[in-house]
């Protein structure tokens, strides 16, 4: 402290020093400037110095009254206003700009907000309105005011576009502070990603089985996701045909109680229309036979072989003749749609156990079926869903790693190269390609994170996060991580032993994607499908929920073999 005060004094006294020798020397050259004058005029005669005595005022005079001296103050003036240079009357007159364009997206907002309340209003007197007319017409005031939302969010966009254009320039310290400091932000301060309506008035038929009437479900092509699509078809069926839905048993397809909630479909309908395969067994004993086995699919029959009908038979099931529904109907892949009057007249009968396999590409009611929730009479949003504890461990991720916006990303990969490119149009996409589709979502999004879900290769997830980058900034494509003691997010699966199972880590990668804000897909991918059904039935679906550039082909794709 001595010191600093040493230091400030020294300091003090050479300001001093440096104050009086200016001052000592501005005075000193004033005296002498006026003996030089002095001595001028000394040198001077005097009648020189009356003449010029007397001509310096009319000189004076002359210059008063010929010159307009507010003219001169008004140069003076002007003279100091634009003292200023070219380069900063150009950097106020673009934070003007700046200042205006902000007070016009300010506005858009609020009428973007406006038209969005609107909206709502109309679907509200849509689901009130009783008549066919009304009811139309509300819709198409819902198509026009999506179109006018859709025209204003063009607006907005181009206005923060000119906003970052302008602001480019400025970007030094503080100064775009000043116009608006989210300007860097991804989106354009605006949820352009809203839920969509339920509807209203769903088409749905009474699930009342006869209590000694079973179907037995076959699913057997494909993967789970495939399975979960067949049984769902399955329950629809059974409610047609008055008849209790039998799950097939782990021994001969997937262990369902793993990943599904078998009572919670019971629960939901409120009586007993759904039973497993063990339970099927303590009712009928040592009678386990299927008196009618009918196939959806006629080549090949069932998708059943050698090997599944040994394993059939393996449960102590006996059976019948096989046979088909249908003949001649094509390929599998490409079925003919049907109408449910077909389903009761091929399918209906007196038999105690009927068997239908396999249904997945069955084409029935689609668009009764298809809605959200399905087209069975229930309590609750979704029949077939995730087990609680799947639910739960779901939640609990997305707490700990995700937030409340975030959007989730299917990106299949794997076997999907040559998959997409048997088909007219491919889905499979280049990396870059695949990236600039993923950024646009993110913009209008506006979700800081992306969950992604695939079985791609670290060398493309790796490329792909590099170029989903958006104002310098990148955005995490972040995968559920591996299992460890210190993390508690999983440990309900665990304690219940069903952790590290595949098919239960494929559901729960299923219910994260269901609660995302915003999801894109996988064209072509059941797994994407039965996200998306999560996502109607639970309320979750968003009008930017999308397939992968689904509006565009791959800019590049490899010759066939």
């Amino acid at each position: 402290m001595e010191r600093e005060s040493s230091d400030e004094e020294e300091d003090l006294e050479t300001l001093v020093e440096q104050n009086d020798t200016k001052n000592r020397r501005s005075t000193f050259e004033i005296g002498e400037f006026n003996d030089r004058i002095r001595r001028k005029l000394g040198g001077l005669g005097f009648r020189k110095w009356f003449l010029i005595a007397i001509s310096l005022p009319l000189f004076l005079i002359v210059i008063f009254f010929s010159v307009d001296i507010s003219s001169l103050f008004r140069g003076f003036t002007s003279a100091k206003v634009n003292s200023h240079s070219p380069s900063e009357r150009m950097r106020e007159a673009e934070l003007h700009a700046l200042y205006l364009l902000r007070n016009q997206h300010l506005g858009l907002l609020e009428l973007w907000n406006r038209t969005s309340s609107n909206s709502v209003l109309n679907m509200n007197s849509s689901s009130n309105s009783t008549a066919n007319g009304t009811r139309a017409q509300s819709t198409v005031s819902t198509v026009l005011i999506d179109e006018v939302r859709s025209a204003l969010l063009n607006q907005i966009r181009l206005n923060k576009e000119i906003q970052q254009s302008l602001l480019s320039a400025h970007r030094v310290g503080n100064v775009s502070d000043l116009v608006d400091g989210t300007l860097g932000q991804p989106a354009f301060g605006v949820n352009t990603c809203r839920k969509v309506d339920k509807l209203v008035g769903r088409r749905t038929i009474e699930w009342k089985p006869k209590p000694d009437r079973y179907l037995f479900a076959i699913c057997l092509s494909g993967q789970m996701s495939n399975h979960l699509i067949c049984l769902e078809k399955h329950m629809f069926f059974a409610a047609l045909l008055n008849r209790v839905l039998v799950f097939p048993s782990h021994r001969f397809d997937y262990q369902y109680d793993r990943v599904i909630d078998i009572s919670h479909i019971n629960d939901c309908v409120g009586r007993k229309v759904v039973i497993s395969f063990e339970e099927f067994s303590e009712i009928k004993k040592n009678h386990l036979h299927i008196n009618k086995f009918i196939c959806y699919v006629a080549e090949p029959l069932c998708y059943l072989d050698e090997e599944h009908i040994k394993r059939l038979k393996s449960l102590g099931l006996s059976m019948g003749k096989i046979e088909a529904a249908w003949k001649g109907d094509g390929r599998p892949d490409r079925p003919k749609k049907r109408k449910f009057e077909d389903v009761m007249s091929k399918f209906s009968c007196e038999d105690e156990v009927l068997a239908i396999g396999d249904m997945f590409y069955a084409s029935v009611e689609e668009e009764w079926v298809m809605q959200p929730g399905g087209p069975l009479a229930h309590k609750c949003t979704a029949l077939i869903q995730p087990s609680r504890l799947i639910v739960l461990t779901a939640q609990r991720f997305i707490q700990t790693f995700l937030g409340g916006n975030f959007i989730a990303l299917h990106f299949r990969r794997h076997g999907f190269l040559k998959f997409c490119n048997n088909k007219e149009e491919s889905c499979f996409f280049p990396i870059p390609q695949a990236a600039d589709c993923i950024l646009r979502v993110v913009e209008r999004a506006n979700a800081p994170i992306i969950y992604l879900s695939t079985d791609a290769a670290e060398s493309e997830t790796n490329l792909l996060q590099s170029l989903v980058v958006m104002n310098g900034k990148m955005i995490p494509l972040f995968k559920r991580p591996e299992h460890t003691s210190v993390e508690k997010w999983d440990v309900l699966l665990y304690r219940n032993h069903i952790g590290g199972d595949d098919q239960v880590d494929a559901m729960l990668d299923k219910t994260i994607c269901a609660m995302s804000n915003v999801f894109i897909g996988a064209s072509g991918s059941t797994f994407t499908e039965d996200i998306h059904r999560l996502r109607k039935d639970w309320g979750y679906a968003s009008v930017c929920d999308e397939y992968l550039c689904s509006s565009e082909q791959p800019n590049f794709i490899a010759d066939k073999e």
